[in-house]
């Protein structure tokens, strides 16, 4: 008889603090033992000799579009798409399906198709969008993760950015919920009188599109929310943070107590403006890529552990809403698809900068896990979910139509070649990824419990110092 369900053997196991090559033994989807050379065998085995094990990536930023825009993605595809990229847990955000997230009808109707789609486990975003005040507090006791909000124009009428009093009064009511806000935060006020100007003179090109996204209108948006959440009491989570000016501002924040966490994405650590000019709307994104030089400070504030987790913001679209022939560039549709980029995207800085394998779980896992309460989640520890990405880091992945797993094609990332490769995923110590092929499973819809993020210095901003061979 076999002593476990699962043994995986002989991996270097990416621990909170160090890296060990160790066994990891499980039971019933939980990590019972992990230790080198577990006595015993089981039911399943799993050599992972000369790879690295991380805890399974949490992606808390996508939009699968469903329903209503499932020809834009969808839960099946998505989630297999997060699966290949090493990720056990996709949180999707509120606005791009019909009806949007902003309802507690929306949300259970959204949850059920997801529960009978989606492979990974996955939580939910609620929206506030104006008038939807008297929705929220269903939706935090239905099991929303949090709130989203736009403080631009989303790109979709039916999410409607939130003006000021929505703002405050959202924030307020989140507040007393214990809930977290998210925000897509430029200014509406700058982006919209500067595209004005543009389409006025007929300046469209990609030049013009940064210009009409100036790390100003980030800093500010920053700024008023962060004075907003002061009044407030309203916990925060910055989305797709792209510029020094901000995170300057949002570390002001922490040290003064507010409970804020933020997150940036690969693409603006990866590609540049300079991308968007050579590629077209397929690198178009808002925030934009940024011009080198500030590329360079974000990599810096990375490498300083100044963000606290890193998502993907896949956001795709049938190409025809990028197609030049149809769209000028400030038409086309504003994502970039890579949600199956983000841990690749990470190790690939981790090697090139030094960084140790640990952050790269905390930014891909624990964090994450910890800041919306996710608590069986996001670390290799014993009593935790048997949640992994098995890695080699020593092979190589270029992205290709063939092995993007998204259900649209086009990528930013189509040619970029990683200096690792997924091998495996597990979830709840089931394969559910394996060299491009998956299994057949059904996800479940997490809620969550008590964020340990209350006490942010304490918690996870002191990022770990420890060296490991990479």
């Amino acid at each position: 008889m076999a002593n476990y369900d699962l043994l995986l053997r002989n991996g270097f196991i990416v621990l909170p603090d160090e890296v060990k090559q160790a066994d990891i033994a499980v039971i019933d989807g939980k990590i019972v033992r992990i230790g080198p050379k577990i006595p015993g065998n089981g039911q399943k085995e799993i050599d992972a000799a000369g790879k690295y094990v991380f805890p399974g990536m949490i992606d808390i930023h996508v939009h699968f579009n469903e329903p209503g825009r499932e020809d834009w993605e969808g839960f099946e595809t998505g989630s297999k798409m997060i699966a290949a990229g090493g990720g056990t847990v996709f949180f999707d955000m509120p606005l791009n399906g019909i009806p949007s997230t902003v309802t507690k009808e929306a949300l259970l109707q959204k949850a059920e198709i997801a529960t009978q789609k989606s492979v990974t486990d996955f939580g939910l975003w609620g929206g506030l969008v104006p008038g939807n005040l008297a929705d929220l507090k269903d939706l935090a006791e239905s099991g929303v993760i949090g709130f989203k909000a736009f403080l631009s124009d989303s790109g979709n009428p039916e999410f409607e950015r939130a003006d000021d009093f929505t703002l405050l009064n959202g924030m307020k009511e989140i507040a007393a919920f214990e809930k977290i806000l998210a925000l897509h935060s430029e200014s509406a006020a700058i982006t919209d009188w500067l595209k004005q100007q543009k389409e006025q003179q007929g300046a469209l090109s990609a030049d013009d599109y940064l210009e009409t996204r100036p790390v100003l209108a980030e800093a500010e948006a920053v700024e008023r929310a962060i004075t907003y959440a002061k009044l407030t009491g309203c916990a925060l989570h910055f989305v797709h943070i792209s510029s020094e000016a901000a995170i300057q501002k949002i570390e002001a924040a922490k040290q003064e107590g507010v409970d804020v966490t933020v997150e940036t994405c690969p693409h603006y650590l990866l590609f540049t403006h300079d991308d968007l000019d050579e590629k077209g709307a397929v690198a178009k994104c808002a925030p934009p890529l940024r011009q080198q030089e500030e590329q360079e400070k974000l990599i810096q504030l990375f490498i300083e552990g100044k963000f606290d987790m890193i998502a993907s913001d896949h956001s795709p679209c049938p190409y025809a809403l990028k197609d030049p022939a149809v769209h000028s560039l400030f038409e086309a549709w504003g994502g970039i698809s890579g949600g199956q980029f983000t841990l690749l995207s990470a190790i690939e800085l981790a090697k090139k900068h030094d960084i140790p394998l640990t952050n790269v779980a905390k930014w891909t896992a624990e964090n994450p896990a910890k800041r919306f309460g996710l608590s069986g989640k996001g670390s290799i520890a014993e009593g935790k979910d048997a949640d992994f990405a098995v890695v080699a880091l020593d092979e190589t992945f270029t992205v290709s139509e063939e092995n993007f797993f998204a259900k649209h094609k086009q990528s930013l990332y189509t040619g970029h070649t990683f200096p690792c490769k997924i091998s495996m995923t597990l979830s709840n110590g089931e394969v559910i990824y394996e060299e491009g092929h998956f299994k057949e499973r059904k996800g479940k819809w997490l809620v969550p419990q008590e964020s340990a993020f209350m006490n942010p210095r304490q918690n996870f901003h002191s990022i770990s110092k420890s060296r490991h061979e990479i």
